[in-house]
């Protein structure tokens, strides 16, 4: 009896795996809450996230993932242990993974993630570059000789690349994503109103208001922090212009990536691209007017993927049904 076969896009902000045969069966927050006393795991996902600044010193919630690649071995281990735990019963045979990780990881950071999947129970482990995952994922020819040109904009990085015949011509990658933009949005608030708020508050403000470009009826939304100067709570009004202001700096660092990669692409593959344009995913492609942004940036249309969020996810759960095809792009164990 075979084992599962599943594809997880083990990414920086959420966890997405795919089980053969059944889709995206789960999607929670790769956060881990620890016990400082003992190291133990006390929550994994939603329940850790639900900690996130809101803890006392007995008890730390971690990111064990850094721009896409691991930044602590040990939780990263324990929260893929606890997430395959839930999809496979003690009596099944050990399931077969594909996971994503950053076009152009070092050897030691691939390492590192194909140990702690086979630690956390996988009986083997593949490793897939996230573009084309998520190129797979968006339903991209990719197996034709043509060029194809994904941006995928995670939590952690913006990864850009050019595939053909399931391989990847040309990429670039920068650690500027979802959580930069948070972090942006953050220092501007600080910067203009001397007022601090949580990284929760300022994703909160970037999916309801944030615009990659200035819109024609700004919104608006109220926001509570702690006065930097006299220390009490208060609460002001930021509209959708002063996001966009805060997101400019984060945003012309993708755009320069995008721009490295078309310059070194192949004239023939060039072609095609401004054909086709170029397909974004990931949930920074999800941002007000981003499309627009990198079309006026490039002169290429620009088109956002449906299911963006989990074209990464569904990408290593195609990389399962379609092993034989893209060995060459995996790196198996």
């Amino acid at each position: 009896m075979f084992g599962k076969q599943i594809g997880i896009d083990l990414g920086t902000v959420n966890v997405i795996v795919f089980v053969r045969g059944k889709g995206v069966v789960l999607n929670e927050p790769s956060v881990v809450a620890i016990s400082v006393s003992d190291n133990r795991i006390l929550a994994v996902g939603n329940e850790a996230s639900a900690m996130l600044g809101r803890t006392p010193e007995t008890i730390e919630v971690a990111r064990p993932m850094r721009s896409g690649v691991i930044a602590d071995y040990v939780v990263t281990e324990a929260m893929l242990r606890y997430f395959i735990g839930r999809l496979c019963s003690g009596l099944e045979r050990r399931p077969e993974v594909v996971l994503s990780v950053p076009a152009g990881v070092t050897t030691v950071e691939s390492r590192a993630v194909r140990d702690a999947a086979l630690q956390a129970g996988a009986r083997i482990a593949h490793l897939i570059p996230e573009p084309l995952a998520a190129a797979l994922g968006a339903d991209m020819p990719i197996g034709t000789p043509s060029g194809n040109m994904i941006v995928n904009i995670g939590g952690g990085s913006a990864e850009t690349a050019v595939i053909s015949m399931f391989g990847i011509v040309e990429s670039s990658s920068v650690r500027v994503a979802g959580n930069v933009f948070d972090q942006a949005i953050a220092a501007y608030v600080r910067r203009k109103y001397n007022l601090l708020i949580g990284e929760q508050t300022a994703e909160q403000l970037k999916i309801s208001i944030g615009s990659a470009l200035p819109m024609e009826e700004p919104l608006t939304m109220d926001v509570r922090g702690r006065d930097a100067v006299a220390g009490l709570p208060r609460t002001i009004n930021v509209n959708s212009s002063e996001v966009t202001d805060a997101l400019s700096e984060p945003l012309d660092a993708i755009s320069a990536t995008v721009r490295a990669v078309l310059e070194r692409t192949p004239p023939e593959l060039a072609s095609d691209i401004i054909d086709r344009g170029m397909v974004m995913t990931g949930g920074g492609a999800l941002l007000r007017n981003m499309d627009r942004f990198l079309t006026e940036e490039t002169g290429i249309p620009c088109h956002v993927a449906d299911n963006a969020m989990l074209c990464t996810a569904l990408g290593c759960g195609e990389a399962v049904k379609h092993l034989p095809m893209l060995r060459r792009s995996l790196q198996p164990m």
